[in-house]
């Protein structure tokens, strides 16, 4: 039998000892941490990114039109001024076109509630001839650019008598086929239980719809409201081919021509991005409010 023997002077290093649960939950709660950091940070360079542009807008409208041309990119004016918002509202029709822009979207908004989610109910519960060949219709208008109609809808608001007023402005937007595709689809994830006991109580198709199935769809008619403001606000090629009357003229349709040099020569700057930070208010307010009240109500609501 042999012995090891540690020569006098020499070192041997102790075993490591193993690493014991909580120091390998300590290690990996660190790079969790550095990992979420560091996604944090990705996030926050994509939004100044996206969110600088929208600054500068602000920020130019407050300087006057030798500033604005010197230091374009400058986010705190040398001199505030608020001369391009006295001039939008003093001597121009801005505030014609933001009477007009809001009568039509506040209208269009409430018309595509409507239709689209009585359309899109349709589609998805009641039974009748032609529906696949409805929903295949549907399906392909999403396909075609909008462009493509353009020359159409002039054509119809012009036969139809409509031209230059409200209502050529109105009824042609009251219904879209995004809008009626998003509630089939979330009529459809609703429980036919739920309709079925209100039939069986004696409540009728629109009874059902109206009392039963439309409070159950919350989530996607706040989502159609936001889509729906938002395309009927910042719309501009239909308001072109369906009027051309200056006491109809919308915000897109007057900022546009701000943009072209409508009241004066030069850059004005200011001018432009005063009228364009003004027409992000209501839209920005409408996704706030309404954005808070998207939320999924229909779980729990009929156990199966």
């Amino acid at each position: 039998m042999s012995t090891t023997t540690t020569a006098p002077g020499s070192s041997q290093a102790p075993p490591r000892p193993p690493d014991r649960p909580r120091d390998r939950a300590d290690r990996s709660a660190r790079r969790r941490t550095l990992g979420t950091a560091f996604v944090y940070a990705v996030l926050a360079v994509v939004a100044l990114i996206y969110v600088y542009p929208f600054l500068i807008t602000v920020a130019t409208s407050f300087k006057s039109d030798a500033e604005a041309v010197a230091s374009p990119l400058s986010l705190v004016p040398a001199t505030w001024t608020t001369a391009a918002y006295e001039r939008l509202f003093v001597r121009s029709d801005f505030p014609l076109w933001f009477q007009n822009s809001a009568i039509i979207t506040v209208s269009v908004t409430i018309g595509r509630v409507l239709i689209n989610s009585m359309a899109g109910y349709a589609l998805a519960r009641l039974q009748f001839r032609g529906r696949t060949v409805i929903f295949a219709g549907l399906v392909a208008v999403m396909a075609v650019p909008s462009v493509v109609l353009l020359i159409p809808k002039f054509l119809v608001v012009n036969q139809l008598g409509i031209y230059d007023s409200y209502a050529g402005m109105i009824v042609p937007l009251l219904a879209d086929a995004a809008g009626i595709f998003i509630m089939k689809n979330f009529f459809e994830s609703i429980p036919r239980s739920v309709e079925e006991a209100a039939r069986i109580d004696g409540a009728g198709p629109f009874r059902t719809y109206w009392s039963v199935v439309l409070p159950m769809a919350r989530p996607a008619l706040m989502t159609l409201v936001i889509l729906s403001f938002q395309g009927s606000w910042n719309e501009l090629a239909h308001f072109i081919v369906a009027s051309q009357d200056p006491e109809l003229r919308t915000l897109t349709k007057g900022v546009a021509q701000l943009a072209s040099g409508a009241l004066s020569q030069g850059s004005q700057y200011p001018l432009k991005l005063a009228a364009a930070a003004i027409m992000t208010i209501p839209v920005v307010v409408v996704f706030l409010v309404f954005q808070r009240r998207i939320m999924n109500v229909t779980t729990g609501a009929v156990k199966e």
